[in-house]
C-alpha cells in the first residue's frame, strides 16, 4: 500500500531527474517526443482497452464521459499534437533583454525552465500526454495527478512514457502519476521542497481546494462560464452558425457556451437563431423577454427559466441561458457579473460596438465574430496546452511552452565592485 512517504519519495526523485533536462540536448528531445507520437498510434488497442475499463465505472449521460473517453481517431489526434509540439522551438534559452550597464556589466534576462509541474486533473486522459509533451520540450519534469475515473488509461499512458523515455536512456522518474487516492494531493501540494508550482484543471470545487491547501505557487485554470453577446448588428446567419458550434460542438469542454445574450432588438428573430439549437436538444432557461420569444417556435419541454444559479453554471451538456437585454453595456455588465474570465465573445458588425466590447470585457480571451470553441492552444498554434489560466499573473489564456517557463538574469562582470 501506498504511503505518505512513498509519494513523498517519488517527488524527491522527480525533482532530482530534473535537473538533467537542463542540458538535454534538442535533437534528444524532439526525437523522444516524436518516438512517443508513434508509440500512442502502436499501441491503440492497449490505450482503448484502458480506457473502457474506465468508461464502465462512469454513467453514459455523466457531463465527463465524453472527456474520459477516447477513440482511435482522438488517440491519433493526441499523437499529432505530441508531434506538433515536438516541432515548436523552445523557448528556453531565449535572451529576452540584455545590455550593458554603465560600470561595463553586461546584464541579460533568459527564459529557463519552471522545474517540476504538477497538474492535478479530472476524467481527461488526453491531458496525460499533452501535460508530458509540453513538460518535456520546456525542459520540465511533471508530476500527474489525474483522479480515479481516468486511473487505467492513465496508467497505461504513463508506462509508455516511460517506455520511450528508458529507450533513450532519460530517467523516467521526470514523469510521476501520483496514486489516485485523495489523500496524497496534500502531500504534493506541500512539498515545496520538490514541485515548483501546481496547475489544477477541473471544477471549481477542486481549484478551490488546491488554492485552500497549497504552499506551493498555483496557477489557476478557472471554469469556463462562457457568455456570446449579439448585437442588433449582427449578421443572424453568421451568428447561428457561431451559436451552434460554440454550444454543439463538444458540450462537456471548458471553451463551450453557457449564456447567449441577445439584443432585445432582435426578439423577432430567435428563430433564425436558435433553431439549430432545437433540433440538437438543447434545454433552454430563458428570462422573461426571451421565453416569450421563444414561445411557438422552441419545445415547450426544452424551455426553463432562468435565474442567478442557472446564469453562474458551467454547464458541459446541452443546457445553456438564453437572456435578451437592452444594450451591449447591459451584456456587458451581465458578463462581469457572472463571468469567470475564461472566453467571452460578441456578434457584431458595428466596429465601434466591437472595440469597446474587445476593450471593457475582462477574460483571458475576447473574441469578436468567431466561436469560443477555438479558446484552445491547439487553435493558437501552442501545440498542446497545460491549461487555460484564469488568472493575471504569470500566464493568462491557453498556457503553451512560454507559460512553462521563468527567467533569471545573467550578470557578466570583469572585476566590478559595487562603491559604498
Amino acid at each position: 500500500m501506498t504511503t505518505e512517504n512513498d509519494v513523498l519519495l517519488s517527488l524527491e526523485n522527480t525533482k532530482k531527474a530534473s535537473y538533467a533536462l537542463q542540458d538535454m540536448a534538442e535533437d534528444q528531445i524532439k526525437t523522444v517526443l516524436r518516438d512517443f507520437a508513434q508509440m500512442l498510434r502502436d499501441n491503440v488497442q492497449q490505450i482503448l482497452e484502458a480506457n473502457e475499463k474506465d468508461l464502465m465505472k462512469m454513467a453514459a449521460d455523466n457531463p465527463f464521459y465524453d472527456r474520459l473517453l477516447l477513440t482511435e481517431e482522438r488517440i491519433k489526434a493526441i499523437a499529432a499534437d505530441v508531434e506538433h509540439v515536438s516541432d515548436l522551438p523552445s523557448p528556453v534559452g531565449e535572451v529576452i533583454d540584455e545590455m550593458t550597464l554603465a560600470n561595463g556589466i553586461d546584464l541579460s534576462r533568459v527564459r529557463v525552465p519552471i522545474g517540476v509541474i504538477a497538474v492535478i486533473y479530472e476524467a481527461r486522459p488526453n491531458v496525460t500526454p499533452d501535460v508530458f509533451s509540453l513538460c518535456f520540450r520546456s525542459q520540465n519534469a511533471c508530476v500527474l495527478r489525474g483522479g480515479s475515473d481516468a486511473h487505467e488509461t492513465n496508467l497505461v499512458l504513463v508506462a509508455l512514457t516511460h517506455k520511450v523515455l528508458k529507450a533513450h536512456g532519460v530517467d523516467p522518474d521526470v514523469v510521476y502519476l501520483m496514486p489516485p487516492e485523495r489523500e496524497y494531493v496534500p502531500v504534493m501540494l506541500r512539498a515545496h521542497q520538490y514541485v515548483d508550482v501546481c496547475i489544477p484543471r477541473g471544477s471549481q470545487q477542486l481549484i478551490d481546494f488546491v488554492r485552500e491547501t497549497a504552499s506551493i505557487p498555483v496557477i489557476e485554470t478557472g471554469r469556463g462560464v462562457v457568455h456570446i453577446y449579439v448585437d442588433e448588428s449582427a449578421d443572424l446567419a453568421m451568428a447561428a452558425r457561431v451559436i451552434e458550434n460554440a454550444k454543439t460542438r463538444r458540450p462537456s469542454v471548458c471553451n463551450a457556451l453557457d449564456t447567449l445574450l441577445v439584443h432585445e432588438a432582435l426578439a423577432g428573430d430567435m428563430e433564425t437563431l436558435l433553431m439549430p439549437l432545437a433540433a440538437k436538444g438543447v434545454r433552454i432557461f430563458a428570462n422573461d423577454a426571451a421565453k416569450v420569444a421563444l414561445e411557438g417556435f422552441y419545445p415547450s419541454d426544452l424551455l426553463d427559466v432562468a435565474d442567478d444559479k442557472s446564469c453562474d453554471t458551467e454547464f458541459m451538456s446541452l443546457q445553456m441561458n438564453v437572456l435578451l437585454v437592452p444594450s451591449a453595456a447591459a451584456a456587458m455588465d451581465h458578463i462581469r457579473r457572472y463571468g469567470s474570465g475564461h472566453t467571452e465573445a460578441i456578434l457584431a458588425q458595428d466596429p465601434d460596438v466591437t472595440e469597446t466590447f474587445l476593450r471593457r470585457v475582462d477574460a483571458s480571451t475576447v473574441m469578436v465574430n468567431a466561436s469560443t470553441a477555438f479558446t484552445d492552444g491547439g487553435q493558437f498554434g501552442l501545440g498542446a496546452e497545460i491549461g487555460i489560466s484564469t488568472q493575471k499573473l504569470h500566464a493568462r489564456g491557453p498556457m503553451g511552452l512560454e507559460a512553462l517557463t521563468s527567467y533569471k538574469w545573467f550578470v557578466r562582470g570583469k572585476g566590478q565592485v559595487r562603491p559604498a
